[in-house]
């Protein structure tokens, strides 16, 4: 690109502003759209989930357990949140995904029950 480190730091500043304002219009749009379903559904527990989808939003480069900052090196759970090496498995982030429901529907995807006609017999 050939910039100097001012027109570096200018463009840089405004592509993370540019990103900030995505992610802030994001968590609006799933906080209106779970606050909808909320007062269809009467619930006060998808409100706790709507404050952890925004809170998971804003911090998507650090680990959810340890707040250690991962940058490119972290891994997406099941589950929708980032982690570090150390609490990328679901038993060292107390991962609510079912993985044994989700194994469960996939094979039961992949092989369907097939019940042929009965034979009639003279």
């Amino acid at each position: 690109m050939n910039l100097c480190s001012k027109c570096y730091r200018e463009i840089r500043a405004e592509s993370i502003a540019a990103d900030i304002k995505s992610v802030a219009t994001a968590a609006e749009h799933v906080i209106a759209l779970e606050k909808s379903s909320a007062a269809a559904a009467g619930s006060s527990s998808s409100e706790a989930k709507v404050v952890a989808v925004a809170e998971v939003a804003k911090a998507a480069n650090r680990c959810l357990t340890c707040n250690k900052r991962v940058g490119l090196t972290g891994f997406k759970c099941k589950c929708g949140s980032t982690f570090c090496g150390s609490h990328r498995y679901p038993e060292n982030h107390d991962c609510d995904y079912d993985f044994k429901e989700a194994g469960k529907n996939a094979i039961a995807k992949a092989n369907p029950v097939i019940k042929a006609d009965k034979v009639e017999r003279f």
